[in-house]
């Protein structure tokens, strides 16, 4: 697909997908992600079925492409007892039915990558969700290399809860998952198994070292001469291996993160 030029100054705008976008649509996922889709996934996002779905265009661009999709962000909503996170929310029985929503694809074009709109496609799908007050969240998944998208949902404030071994089959290849969750409309994890292991490894590490410090102390002391770590963190702490991950789901366990 041919990359489109950008103006000195764009013009970003966002609508719904419509039924003109299917082939724009069909080629960015093509290009952007390393699994297929499904033909009928495409026809229920440009025909409006139960996939809700934001386009990305750039007014701007002049030979009638002001209305070309440049990004997109695919989403369903659906009740949040029965995803994979309902162990996390804080229900409010007063609310009645209460929902998440599922962010299914989002892509930006390479050519108008790092300019903040898939950023702000989030950010559509998040105002949607907070307009509903039974929506408690908006959650996704993401493959463990990917890390430009790691850092963004980090930034946006979404909470990694999870870690999903082998939920993504690529060329018969099984691949890790990350599971991101932004609470909204008062919802919040007590407490999530991911903050509990941050806790327990703080807690931990200022044991070890206030232990360490006393030591030394008390030794210095007393004269006696100790061989130190420069470094105590690295040597009391094992570091963490680098996880590969990608997008195709399969059943499988999950382990905290």
């Amino acid at each position: 697909m041919e990359e489109p030029k950008i103006s000195t100054r764009p013009s970003i705008c966002f609508r719904p997908i419509n039924p003109s976008d299917l082939e724009r649509l069909e080629q960015i996922h093509r290009d952007i992600f390393p699994i297929r889709y499904e033909s009928e996934f495409f026809q229920n996002v440009v025909n409006g079925g139960d996939i809700l779905s934001w386009a990305a265009v750039d007014r701007s661009r002049p030979d009638g492409l002001s209305d070309e999709l440049i990004g997109f962000v695919t989403a369903k909503i659906g009740p949040a007892k029965e995803t994979e996170i309902s162990d996390l929310i804080r229900y409010d029985s007063c609310k009645g039915e209460e929902t998440l929503v599922y962010i299914l694809t989002l892509g930006v074009v390479e050519s108008y990558r790092k300019r903040g709109i898939a950023k702000l496609l989030i950010k559509e799908v998040i105002k949607y969700a907070c307009s509903i007050p039974a929506c408690r969240g908006v959650y996704l998944h993401v493959i463990a290399h990917n890390s430009p998208a790691i850092r963004l949902y980090k930034r946006m404030s979404f909470r990694c809860v999870r870690r999903l071994h082998g939920f993504y089959i690529i060329n018969g290849q099984h691949f890790d998952s990350f599971l991101f969750v932004y609470f909204i409309n008062g919802s919040r994890s007590p407490c999530s198994p991911f903050d509990l292991v941050v806790f327990i490894l703080n807690y931990m590490r200022s044991g070890i070292k206030s232990v360490t410090s006393r030591l030394t102390m008390k030794h210095e002391e007393k004269g006696l001469k100790w061989l130190k770590c420069k470094d105590m963190t690295r040597c009391l702490l094992p570091t963490q291996n680098k996880r590969n991950l990608a997008s195709e789901r399969a059943s499988s366990g999950y382990d905290y993160v």
